[in-house]
């Protein structure tokens, strides 16, 4: 069958109408596909980035963890604990004492322990005098109540001279939670 000219312009006009159609649908939609596959590429770049840092970060939080777990351990090892209020303040006044013995310090007095109560924590404070007749002997309690576990720490101290011997007070906290 042999097509006339007129219908082969029709077909031609109809195949350029057809392209024209295919194309002003198939451009944009190629375009659209190709901006969004490269959106996702993007996401998947940033997401790749963020994935690294978490990776290189997770050692540091690790260590911050450890020092955070370990800084703990150490401060429930530095603040005192017993079942009531007078057993902690008889086991600062306890552990003052002995340390001024250990030094060689005479303990002429303690006075009552004075609390501090807030937000769970207690600071408990205890006064002492005491007398010696070598000044070292004072350093040496000094240095025993900075290495002191559970720790006391000095408040107030105060150190005097007479002909024969050196008289002090000392004040110091101790901490608990309750």
């Amino acid at each position: 069958m042999a097509i006339s000219t007129r219908e082969r312009n029709l077909l031609l006009l109809l195949a350029a109408v057809g392209v024209v159609f295919l194309g002003s649908y198939l451009l944009p939609a190629i375009g659209a596909w190709s901006e969004g596959r490269g959106q996702r590429i993007e996401a998947l770049r940033v997401a790749l980035d963020q994935e690294q840092r978490l990776i290189e970060n997770s050692a540091r939080w690790a260590a911050d963890r450890a020092g955070a777990e370990l800084r703990e351990t150490e401060m429930q090892l530095s603040i005192f604990s017993g079942d009531t209020i007078p057993l902690i303040e008889a086991a600062i006044q306890q552990d003052l004492s002995r340390y001024a013995r250990e030094s060689g310090l005479t303990v002429n007095s303690t006075r009552l322990a004075e609390r501090l109560e807030t937000e769970g924590w207690l600071l408990i404070s205890q006064e002492m005098s005491f007398r010696t007749n070598d000044a070292n002997r004072t350093v040496a309690f000094l240095a025993r109540l900075a290495a002191s576990m559970p720790r006391l720490r000095v408040t107030d101290f105060s150190l005097s001279r007479s002909r024969t011997q050196y008289t002090g007070a000392i004040t110091v906290v101790g901490f608990a939670r309750r």
